[in-house]
């Protein structure tokens, strides 16, 4: 796995949410994990990516469904919030193990608590708060697609760091 040395830097909301509408130009990962503390801006992530894909409606995180789909771009996106998730085998019961392969695209929030179910990620997407600024965001990567990823975040000049 990659991760970057130092944290990319997302001066503010709107560039978080371009961060994630930025991964629709890799058209490539199947499985990404969001990572961060609660508020840290992981839905917001998740809103630029959806939007993106051609998403009109509202973007909330499914903490209380666990699992939001979409139909978009062609393909089937899960959006999934595991926060209130009390045990992984819990993720047998909603039906999605068979959503595996194919061209589904996984959004998983709080994927530690899905830990020996959930399917190895492409792609991890760590956010934090960064300290001094009320919505500055560190965003750390991680996984298989991490340096293409990080390449084109470079590219769209979202990020600094």
């Amino acid at each position: 796995m990659m991760e970057a040395a130092a944290p990319l830097i997302l001066p503010h909301l709107e560039a978080t949410e371009a961060a994630g509408a930025a991964l629709a130009a890799l058209d490539a990962p199947h499985i990404v994990f969001l990572e961060g503390d609660l508020g840290v801006g992981k839905t917001t992530w998740v809103r630029g990516l959806l939007r993106r894909l051609g998403h009109e409606g509202a973007v909330r995180s499914p903490t209380y469904t666990l699992v939001e789909p979409y139909a978009l771009a062609g393909r089937e996106v899960l959006h999934f919030d595991l926060y209130r998730l009390g045990d992984p085998e819990e993720l047998e019961y909603l039906g999605v193990r068979e959503a595996f392969g194919g061209d589904v695209l996984w959004l998983v929030e709080w994927p530690e608590r899905g830990a020996g179910w959930l399917p190895a990620p492409d792609l991890v997407v760590r956010l934090a708060h960064r300290e001094g600024t009320a919505e500055g965001r560190e965003l750390w990567l991680e996984g298989p697609l991490a340096a293409a990823y990080h390449r084109v975040l470079r590219d769209q000049e979202i990020v600094t760091g």
